[in-house]
């Protein structure tokens, strides 16, 4: 199984990206997937995630300007950043909980996207 992380970039204080991560492999079905950012020099921290149902989590620090959403179909997941912040500076890390056609169950994650915002 891997993940495919794609749609960071630079950004100026204020504007948008569209982050996405496609899922391909030996997947039998996805359970939770997300995304986790780490900042230089700080921990990783969980951003959003969303069930397999749709239901979703926010970090407080993004509540009302990112959107988590996911297309089972072609187990992907999104990230929406709206009204970006210097300080959403980060690299994203998208995971995945994948349950694979042995019928078992391992976290899996991208290789991150760089997003970067400007004041």
């Amino acid at each position: 199984v891997q993940l495919q992380a794609s749609g960071g970039g630079l950004v100026q204080a204020g504007g948008s990206l569209r982050l996405s991560c496609a899922a391909s492999g030996s997947i039998f079905s996805i359970n939770g997937m997300g995304w986790y950012r780490q900042a230089p020099g700080k921990e990783r921290e969980l951003v959003a995630s969303i069930t397999s149902g749709g239901s979703t989590n926010y970090a407080d620090s993004v509540k009302g300007r990112f959107t988590i959403s996911r297309d089972n179909a072609k187990n992907t997941v999104y990230l929406q950043l709206n009204s970006l912040k210097p300080e959403d500076t980060a690299v994203y890390y998208c995971y995945a909980e994948v349950v694979d056609l042995g019928l078992g169950d391992e976290d899996y994650w991208g290789q991150g996207t760089l997003v970067t915002v400007s004041s």
